[in-house]
């Protein structure tokens, strides 16, 4: 999406969207009929570039002049080369937590020393790669900083490394999600008894640690506590550093997880607002001590995503209407396997493209995959759908489309990213094209058939 020049910032996100979906459907990028694509996926470059802005201007904005800061995408909540490389050109990193994304940063452009590496459960390999490239690492846990003691010790490496912590402050309103509980599987625990006095020691025994990181926020956790958790970071460096007698740590890397509002078109709560909340309550982060990292994904790029499928079929049971579309569990996983933890709007469009109107009626909205949860919706209110209709899902640009579920071998469809001109004229530019049927056979073992014969 790089080469898609000077798009049209100007206009709400919804106006924009709304042009897109016109223009998908006379472009032929998606379609209420054969032969035109029934499904497609949408990302808005402006609004891409706008969170990022936001997200740049929040932090300089407070920082002391003169502060060095990365703010490092987090892959995996849109795991796409053009989305990599157009957050490059605004400035960002990536934060990269396997093999195959920092394969997918590289292949963006990114450089090494704006690429930060956390993971669980890091190889020997992964390591010695991540050291020799000069990439930042977090280590998560005392064997793996014992690793890094004989790779450290063999061969000197420019990658800066620090040690991830977990603060123990409590969870959010998603379990599975929440990164900073008693018990999560997620760094050294600060809480447990010896902890902080043997992580004190690590430092004072390993010179080269110079960072240390955190990831207290996610879907569903408020900003108070995900600010708790960098306040205790914050401290622990200063402890470290006194008992040192010098600035051995130099770097907070204070993650992401700022949530997402996905009710309406309004973005909430903003980095600004993150910003403020983390000087109320460690407004010694910003006064030039510490450079910083941030890892932040699902804010940046979750409102600027969208789902556009074709209403296939329409029924009823139970005396429920039910529309059958393309769009479900391979797009919206969470929402199919957790619709109460993860409910998204549907937008109804007719055949043309246009919003659908209508006395809205109780309807389900469901998926092409064989379970009886896959649905996007259950009992919504829309306007009567019918086959050939279009229903699109907003705020879907990350951890959705971008990360397919390969159920019922269903494709990965196509990914788009459109951008409005002066005179509202839509471009679209392959950003992914769609998966075939020869490559789903291919993943599968096609060339290995007789393999177990």
């Amino acid at each position: 999406m790089a080469d898609m020049g000077t798009e049209k910032a100007a206009g709400s996100a919804a106006a924009r969207r709304d042009l897109a979906v016109r223009a998908a459907v006379e472009q032929g990028i998606v379609g209420g009929a054969d032969p035109a694509p029934p499904l497609v996926c949408l990302l808005d470059v402006a609004g891409i570039r706008a969170s990022a802005a936001a997200l740049t201007g929040a932090f300089a904005a407070a920082l002391a002049p003169g502060t060095p800061v990365l703010h490092a995408f987090a892959v995996k909540a849109c795991p796409l080369v053009p989305v990599l490389r157009l957050l490059a050109g605004a400035g960002l990193g990536c934060e990269v937590a396997s093999p195959g994304e920092l394969a997918l940063a590289r292949a963006a452009g990114v450089p090494a020393d704006r690429i930060v590496l956390d993971s669980p459960a890091k190889t020997v390999a992964e390591l010695r790669e991540a050291l020799a490239l000069g990439v930042a690492v977090n280590a998560d846990n005392r064997q793996e900083l014992e690793r890094l003691d004989a790779l450290v010790g063999r061969t000197p490496t420019t990658s800066p490394i620090g040690v991830r912590i977990n603060p123990q402050t409590g969870a959010g309103a998603i379990d599975a999600l929440s990164t900073a509980t008693a018990t999560s599987k997620f760094g050294i625990a600060l809480r447990d008894p010896g902890a902080r006095a043997r992580l004190v020691r690590a430092y004072l025994d390993r010179p080269w640690l110079t960072r240390l990181h955190i990831h207290s926020g996610s879907q569903g956790v408020p900003l108070a506590l995900i600010a708790e958790g960098v306040r205790d970071l914050h401290a622990l460096a200063e402890e470290i550093n006194a008992a040192a007698g010098r600035r051995q740590v130099d770097t907070l890397d204070i993650g992401g997880g700022l949530p997402v509002n996905f009710t309406s078109d309004e973005e909430s709560p903003t980095h600004a607002q993150y910003v403020a909340a983390l000087r109320v309550a460690v407004p010694a982060l910003f006064d030039g001590s510490y450079g910083l990292v941030t890892e932040f994904g699902r804010s940046l790029l979750a409102k600027h995503g969208l789902v556009l499928a074709r209403v296939e079929y329409t029924k009823s049971s139970g005396s429920r209407p039910i529309a059958l579309t393309h769009a479900g569990v391979q797009l919206a996983t969470r929402t199919a396997y957790a619709p109460a933890a993860w409910p998204v709007r549907i937008l109804p469009y007719d055949a043309k493209g246009a919003p659908r109107t209508g006395e809205p009626v109780a309807q389900d909205v469901a998926g092409p995959a064989c379970f009886a949860g896959d649905l996007l919706a259950s009992a919504r209110e829309l306007p009567p759908l019918a086959p050939g209709d279009l229903i699109g899902v907003p705020d879907t640009g990350a951890y959705f489309f971008t990360a397919h579920y390969g159920y019922n071998s269903l494709p990965r469809p196509a990914v788009h990213g459109f951008a409005v001109g002066p005179e509202d004229q839509v471009r679209f530019a392959l950003a992914r094209p769609a998966q075939s049927v020869e490559a789903i056979v291919a993943e599968a073992g096609g060339a290995f058939g007789d393999a177990l014969l």
